[in-house]
This record gives structure tokens, sequence and C-alpha cells, in this order.
């Protein structure tokens, strides 16, 4: 891969720039190295590992994206949010009265000159699936009485369907059959590509070119233009920035709608957006923080992020704090004596109760359901107080105290700390492969110095063997919770489905929003309702039961009782490190050996990987209960998604409760606990085809065989003598003294980063009338 031009006028952070030196070390070594066997017949295994390995890390991503999710209900102040922190008053669309955002919009910035939008449509068989789904909740039954009539039309599935199909086809066409609609030709211009490209020189021309696009319009508007028209087939907006210095490259700001969505693709996309998200912030009105539905709803679905995705710190972020009643607040104050002298400072008083408030709140839900170790646990401040008006207008309150500058400061900080992580990572693992290299080209090296490993192959064999136990002992912690849940899912679940078919004046506007929940396999989005999820409401018992413990077995603390995973493969890690050095001693092996420096370095950087593959397997173990619920009530989903005719909603009801019931008598509950500790199985053994042992073993899935494929390739290279493994290769011993200058240099660099953030925290607390940190993140 290409060295990484920096951004012309930006001055790069010393970790990138020692990245990108290792970056260009590594393609000239690649190079040199290709160049001395190409005309070869056969080229030695060992090199092959080694020019695979330079390879891969050449290619290796920079730093994956951070996404930090704002996730609230509508109206919550997700967009004006973004703009603030982007420095952009109205970039994205915002009101206070209806729903604006209407799909998922990521904003990022990187090395472009322009402002670039590049809106993702469904594709042609996903807005065919939607279609279907759609004149089937319009299907009206024939002979309906006058109050069932009346309940139809002012069904909320049905209202949203009409307005879907107008705005892409014109009025009319909710009468029209499926067969009909795919003969009719949209209003909107829809590309081949199914992506549509917006570039401007300026962010305002950017955002009038972009606002129809992902601006929800309002049944009873005007047609709108021809952007507006096609805003149904929108599925993801990718917005990129210029570079700034606000939002750093490697950060993508996520504006997350709060139910999901009605078509099967953007839903899933949905989810799965929240589960990348390493950081979420729930969006909170002022008004709306204290409880509501919604706001449990959305507060629920944060911290099942933490449990099945890859979040690893949450906060509530309470917005609009500069709406305050000032006449009213005095009236019910009940704290502090010192009187109020102004609306600035009610306001300042007001947003410190609600943090502490909220604070407590959130902490003892979290405990409730996350390990106690977990890393948001330990954060001293969860709630932050921010208003995006004041930011611009300043009349109450300064730039600091809108906490805006606040949350830059934590983005900055997070992508600092990762690249740093990253960087350090990265050119380790680049020095120990250099080590490699080294020992391939040293001769003398390779004549007098041999690595007896047979002691160490029976001492890896025996830790694998304990590693697999200490997994089976780790994953027997979720055997008692599963078993538990279980009994109380059978216990309760008829009284959480007779809840879930209950809306408000009874069976009056729900009639087809239950055909639509039938028609997605139990799981309906409804912006009036909110989120419709039978099958996860079903298994919810048995969560309550997990949580604490699953979340616990994929932590990264060191817990006592050994139910963590990634301790149990750091403990066998060290331990073969240890046992490598110490075998490597006892038989002559040079203690400053490159080869057993290369072995340790590699090792550390194989086993070092499993952690991300972890936590990507780590989603479908957590929705593995709902995912088995959900298809064995498949056939009664589909039978009652069939019904239609006099009292078709009671007659809905009376499939799914029956066909519930019989679910359950079957098994269906103990079924869902096997599921899941089969996954967990998987996840430990799985194994799919092993590719040739000098090539990396990427299609190991389980735990244990990626484990034994990568050491077995470790001790084949330290072996093997002589037998053809290696040769002699290109010269490149001004790359290995480059290399081993930039590994020094790492040190370096840290101590310089840790002087940097003190100097820059004791400015900061010198000066607190300061509206935040330097624009420069250093």
């Amino acid at each position: 891969m290409a060295e990484t031009e920096d951004c012309v006028g930006q001055e790069p952070h010393p970790d990138e720039k020692l990245e990108s030196r290792t970056r260009r070390v590594l393609s000239n070594t690649y190079q040199k190295l290709i160049q001395s066997v190409f005309l070869d017949d056969s080229i030695p295994n060992g090199v092959k590992y080694l020019i695979n390995r330079l390879l891969a890390l050449i290619e290796k991503p920079s730093l994956d994206p951070i996404y930090i999710g704002f996730f609230g209900s509508t109206g919550a102040g997700k967009s004006s949010l973004i703009n603030a922190i982007i420095q952009q008053a109205m970039f994205l669309p915002v009101s206070g009265e209806s729903i604006c955002t209407s799909c998922i919009v990521q904003v990022s910035s990187g090395c472009c000159e322009q402002y670039e939008a590049k809106i993702h449509l469904l594709s042609n068989q996903e807005w065919k699936q939607e279609l279907k789904n759609l004149t089937k909740l319009l299907h009206r039954p024939e002979q309906l009485g006058r109050e069932e009539e009346d309940a139809w039309d002012r069904d909320d599935a049905v209202e949203e369907a009409i307005w879907k199909l107008q705005m892409v086809y014109g009025n009319g066409v909710e009468r029209k059959s499926y067969e009909e609609l795919l003969r009719a030709k949209p209003k909107g211009k829809i590309p081949t590509s199914r992506v549509i490209t917006l570039k401007a020189e300026e962010a305002g021309e950017l955002s009038l070119k972009l606002d129809p696009y992902i601006r929800t319009q309002r049944r009873g508007w005007d047609e709108g233009s021809a952007e507006t028209q096609i805003w149904p087939l929108i599925k993801l907006v990718e917005v990129t920035l210029p570079k700034s210095e606000l939002i750093p490259e490697g950060i993508v700001l996520v504006d997350i709608p709060g139910t999901g969505d009605f078509n099967s693709k953007r839903d899933e996309m949905w989810r799965k957006t929240i589960d990348k998200c390493s950081v979420i912030w729930l969006i909170s009105d002022i008004e709306r923080v204290s409880g509501g539905r919604a706001h449990e709803d959305l507060l629920n679905e944060s911290i099942k992020a933490c449990q099945r995705g890859f979040c690893r710190d949450m906060a509530l972020v309470v917005t609009k704090t500069d709406k305050l009643h000032l006449p009213e607040y005095l009236r019910e104050r009940k704290v502090g004596s010192q009187a109020i002298q102004s609306q600035r400072e009610a306001v300042l008083e007001r947003n410190e109760m609600i943090k502490l408030q909220r604070n407590k709140v959130l902490k003892e839900k979290l405990k409730r359901k996350l390990p106690t170790d977990s890393r948001v646990l330990e954060d001293s401040e969860l709630v932050y107080t921010v208003s995006a008006q004041e930011y611009w207008q300043q009349a109450l309150l300064t730039e600091e105290e809108t906490e805006i500058p606040k949350l830059r400061e934590y983005i900055r900080r997070r992508l600092l700390d990762k690249k740093r992580r990253m960087v350090t990572k990265y050119v380790t693992e680049a020095f120990g492969l250099f080590l490699l290299t080294d020992s391939f080209s040293c001769t003398d090296n390779l004549q007098n110095e041999h690595l007896h490993v047979s002691g160490l192959r029976r001492f890896v064999e025996e830790k694998i063997q304990l590693l697999e136990k200490a997994i089976d002992q780790c994953f027997a912690h979720i055997v008692q919770p599963l078993q538990e849940g279980v009994q109380n899912a059978r216990s309760s679940y008829r009284q959480i489905l007779g809840v879930c078919l209950v809306r408000s004046r009874g069976n009056q506007g729900f009639h087809q929003t239950l055909k639509a929940v039938c028609l997605k396999n139990g799981i309906y989005a409804s912006r009036t309702l909110g989120r419709i999820d039978l099958n996860e409401a079903i298994t919810q018992p048995i969560y309550e039961q997990i949580d604490p413990v699953f979340g616990g077995i994929f932590r990264s603390g060191k817990p006592s009782d050994g139910s963590a995973l990634m301790p149990h493969i750091d403990a066998f890690k060290r331990s073969l490190q240890e046992k490598m050095t110490e075998i490597g001693i006892r038989n002559g092996w040079k203690y400053d050996s490159y080869k057993k420096s290369f072995l340790i370095q590699e090792i550390s950087a194989i086993l070092g990987g499993l952690e991300g593959h972890i936590l990507r397997k780590k989603r479908r173990i957590y929705e593995s209960l709902s995912t088995s619920v959900q298809n064995d009530l498949k056939p009664c989903y589909e039978e009652a998604a069939q019904i239609t005719g006099k009292k078709a909603c009671e007659r809905m009801k009376d499939v799914l409760r029956r066909g519930l019931d019989q679910q359950v008598d079957e098994g269906m509950f103990e079924r869902a606990q096997e599921r899941m500790q089969h996954q967990f199985h998987q996840l430990k053994m799985r194994k799919r085809r092993q590719r040739e042992v000098y090539q990396e073993v990427t299609q190991l899935n389980g735990i244990t065989e990626k484990v034994k494929g990568s050491v077995t390739t470790m001790l084949t290279l330290a072996s093997s003598q002589g037998d053809g493994l290696y040769k002699e290769l290109a010269d490149v011993k001004s790359e290995c003294k480059e290399m081993e200058k930039l590994h020094r240099s790492l040190r370096e660099v840290a101590e310089n980063a840790l002087l940097r953030r003190g100097m820059q925290d004791f400015l900061l607390r010198m000066s607190p009338s300061k509206s935040g940190p330097p624009k420069t993140w250093i």
C-alpha cells in the first residue's frame, strides 16, 4: 500500500510520522525481497511466510474508525449537536416540530478539498421486497364494520405505508396492486448504481443539496422536489468534510434514528450501526430526560450495544439545557440557600442538579446490567448538559458552559489514545518481522544457533489443552443463569405477550400494525408506537439473568473467579513466551537472539489479534436467543399475517397465543439455550478450512484452532535449519537499522505525549475562562 500523503498545510502528529516512516521501511523491504526471489522456481516456505506477513502489515489500515453514535428520539437534538461539534450551524436539517433526519447519517473528515456526500439507496430487490410488504399492509379487508373501518384508517402502519408510496409514486398509488406498482415509474430519478454523489466547495452549498434527501417530509405538505421524492429508498448517507481540527480523521459521528425501520435492510443496518459504535451518546431533550417509555427503550438499546457490540463507553447527553422558565423553577426550587439572581444562574444550577441525579440513576442501571469493572462504570462523568443554541448565541452561557468544547475534547482524546495504541502495536509487530529478516540474512546466526523446540512443542500442546479447559470453565458460568432465565421465561411469556398485544383504545389503530409485526417476523419499527420486537420481549427474562455474566465473559479485566475470556488467552501468551526463553537459554540460545525476539513478538501480535475476532463473534452469540425464538415462531407469524376480514386483529392475536403456547410446550426456550451454548462452543473450536501452514491462518474461526495454527507456524520456522526454509536474501541491513531506530523512538514519542498532555491540563486548570483546548490536536 502506498504511503499515505499528509494533507497540505497540516502538521502530522508524531504518531502519524512514526507510522508513516514504518510503512515506508516495510514497503522498501517488501520490494527488495520480491525482487530477490522473483526468478526462483520455488520460494522457501520461511521466505513465503515473511513476504506474506510484510504484505499484510503494509496493507493493514492505519486506524479502524471510531464510531460515535448519537442515539435519541425524534426532536432530541442529535443533528443540532453534530452541527455544533463540526462548527456548521445548519449543516444537517434541524426542526423543533417534526422528524428531520430520516435515515442514518455518518459525518467524518478526510484529506479532500471539497465537501462530499454519498447517498446509498436500497437495491432494486430490496425495494421490491418492501413494496410487497407495503401492499400487503394496504390490502383493505372486505365487509369491515364501521368501527373496524375507522380503526383501519387510523392505523399507524397504514398511514406510514401510504405516505411512503405517495412520496415515491404519487397520489392514489395506495390503491394499486404490487404488480401494478412494479410497472409504475417513480417520480424521482433513481440512478442504476443506487448511489448518488454530491460535491460542493462550501459546507452551506452541500447542505442545500443534501437537505431534501435526508429531511423527512410531513404528510400533507406539497410534493416538493425530485430529491424529496426518493427519501423512502435511502438507507445510508455518508458525509465527508475536508480535514478538520474539530473532527479529526478517524472519527465518524453517526446520527442514528431512534427506532429502526420497517424495511428489513434498513432495520438491519440500524442495528449493525449501533453495534459498531465504540461510543454511544444517548441524546435526550431536557424536558424528556426524567423518564418516559421512549427514553427507557433507547437507554436499554444502548446498554444492549455494550453487551453485544463494540461499545465500551456511553453517556447521557442532555440537550436544550438553555430552556428554563425562571418563575416556575424558583417556585419549585428546593435546594440551596443562595438566592438565584438571574436566568443564567438558574440554568447552571439546574444543570448541575440534573448531572448529579441522572449520573446516579444511570450508573445504578448500568451496574445491574454490566460487570462491576466495566470501563463505563469507572467514568466519573456519565452525563453532559449541552446547549447547541447557546453555543451559537451565547446570550446566557459561555461557550465552555455549553459543554460543546468538552465533547470535542473527549473525541480528540479518544482518537489519540487509540492511535497511540495502534502505532505502538504496529511498530512493535514490524520490528519483530525485521528480527526474522535479520536471522534469515545472518548465516553465522544459523550456523551457531539451533533452537531445540521439542520440549517447547510438548509444552505448547499441554498449554493449549489447559486453555481449552479454561475456556470451557469460563463459558460454564453462563449455564446456570441461562437455565434460570429459561424458567423465568416459561412462567412469564403469556403475560409479556399480552402486554405487547395491548395498545391504547383496544384494537383501534392497531390492526395493520400487528399485521406489520407478523410480516416482519415479530419486529416492527413504528414512528409513533416505537419499536415493537416480540422475540426480544419474550426472551427478556433470559437476558435479565445472563446480562451481567455475559458481559463478564467478554470484559478485558482480570476477575479472580476466572470468568473472563481474554485474561486466559493473555496468560497462555505469557506462559508460552516465558517457556520459549527458558528453553532457549537452557539449550545455548543466546539471550539476545534475533529468532527468540521474533517469535516472542510474533506470538504477541497474532494472539493479540484474537480480541477483535472475539468481539466480532460476540454479537451473534448474544442475539442467538432472540434469533432462535424468532425462527421457531416464524410459522405462527406467517399464519397470522395471512388473516383478513372481520375481527382480524383478535384472530391474529389468537394465532400468536396458540402458536407460542405450542412452541413453549415443545421446548422453544430450551432450544434457545442450547443454541446459545452451541454458539459459545463454536467460538472455541470451530474450523472451516485450514490453509497452508506458512500463510496466515485466517479461516480458523475457533479460538483454540487459531492458536494451534499460528503457534505451529512459529515453531516450524524456529526449528527448521538447512532444510530449504531459508536462503540468502537481498541486503536489507539499512532497513533493519532504520526499523530498530523507529522501535526505540516509540518510548520517546510516548514520553513526549505524556508531557504535552500534562502541560495542556495545567494550562486549562490555570485558565478556567478559556473556551476549550487549543485548536491543534496534540
